[in-house]
């Protein structure tokens, strides 16, 4: 009977610590899922914001790319009327080229008239370049017939190149129409060209450069034509397009230098119009002849 109350009061004992142990896992219970529901409500919160985080970063990214697109056409816009004004500079300058070399062909044919007749500047003179201006007027706004005038003016000047080169590139010839300068390597190696420029002198008018392509070379004993763009010539292995010019300008002295990446002038050819009254004994009839289109101009 002892060792049975004995045993009895182990096994409640046993009991009373398991009932412990378990009210104190239930509680344990209780504040785990309590947890749970406050990491689950956080969650959720998070998972709203991320939401309206991604909903934002959409409408800025639709918003940045609608600005995108308006300043590429604004852009466009831009260089589209640079290029217009580029032309009508471009337009301008020829008319005036044109027009500084009918000047000095007038001024010349007056000159040479006063002296075959023998008499010194007069009002008649002044007159008749008065009337010379409104015919040059009368022309501004005809190309077509500008570049007619220049070519009966120019009869009476031949035209003289100057060359000089210090290298294996040499500059072989300016069109004296302006459409194109040619290059030529007279070595036996190949010659990069990348980082070397072409300098445009045109008389008073700002000089220009040309810059050859990266990574170009010119091949040995070859030779290499840049176009003004207006020329219509695509570009090749020989042949090159000066796009942010019409062409290479024509006038009364034309000059045009090589100059190496590292700014040392290499080569330089000059094109020059010159009177032929100035080099021959037919001045008087020469004069003669083009005095006729003067006085023929304002009429027109």
């Amino acid at each position: 009977v002892e060792n049975a109350q004995l045993s009895a009061a182990r096994n409640s004992d046993f009991a009373n610590a398991a009932r412990e142990e378990l009210m104190e896992t239930k509680l344990r219970v209780g504040n785990l899922t309590a947890e749970i529901n406050q990491y689950q409500s956080q969650n959720a919160a998070l998972e709203n914001r991320v939401k309206e985080l991604q909903e934002m970063l959409d409408k800025d990214r639709d918003l940045h790319r609608k600005r995108m697109a308006e300043k590429e056409k604004e852009m466009a816009q831009a260089q589209k009327k640079v290029q217009e004004q580029l032309e009508e500079y471009e337009h301008l300058l020829d008319v005036k080229l044109a027009l500084d070399l009918e000047i000095n062909a007038y001024r010349k044919m007056l000159e040479g008239e006063e002296q075959r007749l023998n008499i010194s500047p007069s009002a008649s003179s002044r007159s008749t370049a008065t009337q010379a201006s409104e015919g040059r007027r009368f022309l501004h706004g005809r190309k077509r017939k500008m570049r007619a005038k220049k070519r009966e003016c120019s009869a009476g000047f031949k035209t003289v190149q100057h060359a000089s080169t210090s290298g294996k590139v040499s500059i072989e010839e300016i069109d004296v129409d302006g459409n194109f300068v040619r290059l030529k390597n007279n070595s036996d190696e190949d010659q990069p060209l990348s980082g070397w420029v072409l300098r445009r002198h045109l008389e008073s008018v700002s000089d220009v450069t040309y810059k050859f392509p990266s990574q170009f070379t010119l091949q040995a004993g070859q030779v290499v034509t840049v176009w003004g763009a207006a020329a219509g010539v695509s570009p090749g292995p020989s042949d090159l397009v000066w796009k942010s010019q019409k062409s290479w300008g024509a006038g009364f002295d034309i000059g045009v230098t090589l100059i190496t990446d590292e700014g040392e002038e290499l080569a330089e050819r000059k094109l020059m119009h010159v009177p032929r009254g100035e080099e021959s004994g037919e001045q008087d009839d020469e004069y003669e002849e083009l005095m006729g289109s003067e006085v023929e101009l304002p009429s027109q």
